[in-house]
């Protein structure tokens, strides 16, 4: 009779609109909950609202309904409404949840089972909770997604009994389709892409082998598209889209000093000959200091592949001045020809490089001429023939996919002298240098307006570049020591204005963004060359110069201040 009266109550509750009867329903006595074995009544009431001496309210009980079942440590919950003492008691009907006894997981092949536990907060032995254990299920695909697998997703919870199991899709590269180019090799774009068939899409991974790609200078764009079969979403095909564009091009160089005048030339390059990644050039410059060259190289190495160079260049400077100490002391002439030819690979880890490269020199001096009085020739007694190998080993850790250079790059080079392969001198020569390259855009920020020109993809730069050699005689030949000045080292010194053994200078750059295409760059440069290593006996400039983004590349005007005149230099590209 209770449970028959109880029933009629409830359907009243429901019938009944509430407007209509909410002033004469009757009070809660009591509320409680039943069929708990785990869970404590205390924690779970603390969610509910009705108290006893509330008035019965359809909206309040059902939301508390849904607040008990949202703790998500129940599969049913209900009420039950029974009459009591004049009013009514609320009692909560729940099952809870199985207690855990597992928690397997498959599909997972990059992380182990304990790796991925390690993200998992749920207990064998605990009540399960479905709102914990989807907390657990994210964390876990934000290890992957933070490792660069974004594609990599939970595909199904199953939980029999007691026992919880979770498949992992890792979805696997199937193919690589490259499209749009019709220059350019296939070859020569698949193998910078490291991804292969059959590995687990990574995207950092492949926006770093994007970087590369997009470094190469052969497309306008590269686009990324994605495909994944209806009848597999456990693999994708990476669709590569590219844009091609003219990778010829014609150069200017000129370069003008107070006491040297105007000197230039032209240079035709193709950085990628017949569509097989070949940097092809060819160029001279004229006036006192006249060159002619041409070089054929295949840049890409990696640890199994070689990438190689062969070239030539020939040199004639007439009434050259001969400096001693920056003091000029004749003018000559000079003629040299150089053939060399080299081979390099990658180590295991490609940050690291070698280089090998064999060089010939074949060097004249004569007509000497306008000498001051008591001046000092070390250059004519040697002219000859020099054979030399080169070693050089370089440390990369540019990044490769951002849009400015940024930081830093060290190498080191052995170059050995041999009789025995038809040169007449013996030495060994050894320098190493360090290019760094940092944005400033955060250490201004709230000094400066990083807003404007400076943004992230075009900062405000700090270049620097480091470099000291040595080698094993007291005194080189002319033609193999170390040289400073000109517009490639110190920037307000003729060009070798100073020589010796040993070397040390400085570059330092301030590059300063005003517009997008334009910037300014303050400078300045210290070092000396001389047979004796004196670090205080320094030569240095400084100046201002000007970069301006040209579709032939980056125009280049610097005006530099030395100790005896001032220079001005035109010229494409960066000096490092």
């Amino acid at each position: 009779m209770r449970k028959f009266l109880a029933l009629i109550f409830i359907l009243a509750l429901i019938i009944i609109p509430s407007a209509s009867f909410s002033a004469s329903m009757p009070q809660i006595t009591s509320v409680g909950v039943i069929g708990n074995e785990h869970i404590s009544s205390e924690y779970i009431l603390h969610v509910a609202e009705i108290r006893a001496g509330d008035i019965v309210s359809r909206d309040k009980i059902q939301a508390d309904i849904s607040a008990i079942y949202n703790q998500g440590y129940f599969s049913y919950v209900d009420v039950d409404l029974r009459p009591e003492g004049g009013g009514v008691s609320v009692m909560f009907s729940v099952q809870e949840n199985p207690i855990i006894d597992s928690i397997n997981f498959s599909g997972n092949t990059l992380y182990s089972t304990e790796s991925l536990m390690k993200e998992v907060f749920s207990s064998v032995g605990s009540v399960f909770n479905r709102n914990f254990f989807r907390n657990d299920l994210d964390r876990i695909q934000t290890k992957y997604h933070s490792d660069g697998y974004v594609m990599v997703r939970i595909s199904d919870v199953q939980i029999e009994g007691g026992n919880i199991y979770v498949t992992i899709l890792e979805p696997h590269v199937r193919d690589i389709i490259i499209q749009g180019n019709t220059k350019t090799k296939t070859y020569v774009i698949r193998r910078e892409i490291k991804i292969k068939d059959g590995d687990i899409f990574n995207v950092v991974h492949f926006r770093h082998d994007l970087g590369k790609l997009q470094g190469l200078g052969y497309f306008e764009d590269v686009n990324v598209g994605f495909d994944v079969p209806e009848e597999d979403d456990g693999i994708v095909d990476l669709i590569l889209t590219v844009k091609e564009k003219k990778t010829a091009s014609i150069g200017i160089n000129l370069a003008y000093g107070t006491e040297s005048g105007m000197s230039g030339g032209l240079t035709y390059s193709d950085t990628n000959l017949g569509g097989r990644g070949i940097n092809f050039e060819i160029g001279f410059n004229e006036g006192d200091e006249a060159s002619y060259w041409t070089t054929l190289s295949s840049p890409y190495m990696d640890a199994k592949t070689f990438g190689w160079r062969v070239g030539a260049r020939y040199l004639k400077y007439d009434d050259r001045y001969y400096y001693h100490g920056g003091r000029r002391q004749f003018e000559f002439d000079e003629k040299s020809l150089t053939i060399f030819a080299g081979f390099g690979k990658k180590f295991s880890n490609e940050d690291w490089s070698w280089f090998l490269t064999l060089k010939r020199e074949d060097v004249k001096y004569d007509d000497i001429k306008n000498a001051i009085p008591g001046y000092t020739d070390e250059l004519t007694p040697w002219d000859g023939v020099n054979q030399t190998v080169e070693l050089a080993f370089t440390w990369d850790k540019r990044n490769p996919y951002s849009s400015y250079t940024e930081g830093f790059v060290w190498d080191t080079t052995f170059e050995q002298a041999v009789k025995a392969l038809g040169g007449e001198y013996s030495y060994l020569k050894y320098w190493t240098q360090a290019r760094f390259y940092a944005s400033l855009n955060k250490i201004l920020e709230g000094f400066a307006d990083t807003e404007g020109p400076w943004t992230d993809d075009n900062p405000l730069l700090f270049a620097a570049r480091l470099r000291i050699g040595s080698s094993t005689e007291d005194e080189l030949p002319a033609f193999a020591r170390y040289s400073l000045g000109g517009m490639n080292t110190l920037r307000g010194y003729n060009s070798r204005s100073f020589e010796g053994s040993n070397m040390y200078l400085g570059n330092f750059e301030l590059r300063v963004p005003v517009a997008d295409a334009v910037s300014l760059v303050g400078f300045y440069d210290i070092g000396n060359a001389d047979d004796k290593f004196d670090w205080s006996n320094y030569h240095d400039d400084y100046g201002m110069g000007v970069r301006v983004k040209t579709p032939f590349g980056n125009l280049r005007i610097d005006y530099a201040h030395g100790e005896d005149e001032n220079r001005t230099y035109f010229g494409f590209g960066e000096m490092f």
